[in-house]
């Protein structure tokens, strides 16, 4: 092998590692940023006129969170999970996009989510019996 071939391939495999790095140190901004304030999978999204309330489901426990429609100023914004035969666990407080996530084992229990951006509301009824 000549040494013109040895150094495209030594400019090809640095390359190849330099994209790979820079891939590396991206991915975890990208994936704390995609995290959300509940863990686990999207079961539900309820939406409202000014906002919607996302439901996820981890291992029995149930975790939802209010999202204003349009983030902007902070507001008055709440959420409230509620397992059937329990007091329901609210949240309220002023945010400019979404609310923490509000978390409750339910096991295989129903469920009552409720969330609230300014006057739009919405509430679930009994899910994920």
């Amino acid at each position: 092998m000549d040494s013109g071939a040895i150094r495209r391939r030594l400019a090809l495999g640095l390359s190849v590692l330099t994209v790979s790095g820079l891939f590396a140190l991206a991915t975890p901004a990208d994936a704390h940023a995609a995290a959300g304030p509940c863990p686990g999978r999207k079961v539900r999204t309820l939406p409202f006129s000014t906002g919607s309330v996302h439901v996820y489901k981890s291992g029995g426990y149930v975790c939802a969170a209010t999202y204003a429609k349009n983030p902007g100023p902070r507001r008055t914004m709440s959420v409230s999970v509620q397992r059937r035969g329990h007091n329901p666990v609210p949240y309220k407080d002023k945010h400019r996009e979404h609310t923490p996530g509000v978390k409750v084992y339910a096991g295989q229990r129903c469920v009552r989510v409720e969330g609230s951006v300014g006057r739009g509301s919405v509430s679930s009824g009994w899910i994920l019996c």
